[in-house]
């Protein structure tokens, strides 16, 4: 589970990658006001980080919920590890887009993630169940 829970700690990290892409995309942030400075921001780069860096702090409790659901119900490590890797690269791929404005590709990548939290989520279900 070392894996799994490793990528727990990344997707707890994601959301901050993204705000350092955020503020250092333009000049003169203001730490006094934050929100105030991201809505005055005329770069789509700066807006997308910025909304990038909300819906990694969306995703993650489903997904932390999700590998320790597995691992309460005693899934395959492997499986879990493989399932936590996935969503890892889906949601860097998806702040990735979202900062490109890349809607479709950055669709894709939101439902590859949420899929993973699904599929984690179902293999504990089915494992406790069974």
């Amino acid at each position: 589970m070392l894996i799994a829970y490793s990528c727990i700690l990344i997707a707890a990290c994601l959301p901050y990658l993204w705000t350092v892409v955020a503020k250092t995309g333009a000049p003169g942030y203001n730490n006094k006001d934050p929100r105030g400075w991201i809505a005055k921001q005329d770069s789509y780069r700066v807006r997308n980080a910025y909304h990038a860096h909300l819906n990694a702090f969306e995703a993650f409790p489903a997904f932390a919920a999700a590998v320790l659901m597995a691992q309460f119900a005693q899934v395959d490590a492997q499986h879990v590890a493989w399932l936590s890797m996935a969503f890892i690269a889906c949601r860097i791929l998806h702040g990735i887009f979202y900062i490109a404005a890349l809607q479709t590709l950055r669709s894709l990548a939101w439902l590859g993630g949420f899929a993973c939290v699904v599929a984690l989520m179902l293999s504990a279900a089915t494992r406790v169940g069974g």
